[in-house]
């Protein structure tokens, strides 16, 4: 995935500043920084959940391109087409209440894919055990704990098997324990070869998992690199200073 000079302004606030970011295939990229920086925005223009006003996205062959103006029907074609390619996980799970897990998850394959029954719930029972639900299929969301209720939707957005999944504080809601299940997840994706891109506060496992991490500040990156080297060792005063703050 690549994004190149990406900019958002929402009224007279410049959120974006030409944000620029390329992840290899089977990366791990976390990005880090102080609440209002701009990370959740750059998260959701990548998936066009937010458009951006200039710059381009490309991922899997599709790319979007913006330069002002209107937004306009091939655009949304070509969003549409992206989205088909990456999945997304929400801090507040989104999970539908009135549904039980398993339909949580079947819905999106039948509805937008047009998959037969049988196909989606074998499929999406698959995935439950992958993430460790299979036990709770029946339930219903309100009946489960934060973790179980993010890897519900973790396993949601596998169900449309997309080649990239992006994350917007997937743990920031959960306690340390229960957000290790989360994140347990999240590295047995890593080995599988998922492409990943979590914004998150959880040093450790930004330090421990990531093969990127990413610090940005004011609308824009200061600094990217491996974890060892960003994290011990970085070279801007402003990433040192929150580092500071949360080591």
């Amino acid at each position: 995935m690549k994004a190149e000079h990406i900019a958002k302004r929402f009224g007279d606030v410049e959120v974006l500043r030409g944000v620029s970011l390329q992840v290899g295939r089977g990366d791990l990229v976390s990005i880090i920084g102080p609440s209002g920086c701009g990370k959740s925005t750059f998260l959701r223009c990548l998936n066009c959940l937010e458009i951006p006003d200039h710059g381009s996205i490309t991922a899997m062959g599709v790319r979007i391109e913006r330069a002002g103006g209107r937004w306009t029907r091939a655009d949304d074609h070509a969003a549409h087409r992206l989205r088909s390619h990456v999945g997304m996980v929400f801090q507040s799970f989104n999970l539908f209440a009135h549904l039980s897990v398993l339909d949580n998850i079947v819905l999106a394959p039948r509805v937008v894919k047009g998959e037969p029954a049988q196909i989606a719930r074998e499929q999406a029972m698959i995935l439950l055990e992958k993430v460790g639900l299979a036990d709770v299929a029946r339930r219903y969301p309100a009946t489960l704990s934060g973790g179980q209720q993010q890897r519900a939707a973790i396993a949601r957005a596998l169900a449309m098997r997309p080649e990239i999944m992006l994350y917007d504080e997937p743990t920031s809601a959960l306690d340390p324990i229960v957000a290790e299940e989360v994140l347990a997840v999240m590295r047995t994706l890593d080995e599988e070869g998922m492409t990943q891109i979590v914004v998150t506060h959880d040093m450790r496992f930004a330090q421990q998992a990531s093969d990127t991490v990413i610090y940005m500040d004011g609308g824009q990156i200061i600094e990217s690199g491996p974890p060892d080297m960003l994290c011990v060792n970085p070279t801007d005063e402003r990433t040192r200073r929150f580092l500071r703050t949360v080591l």
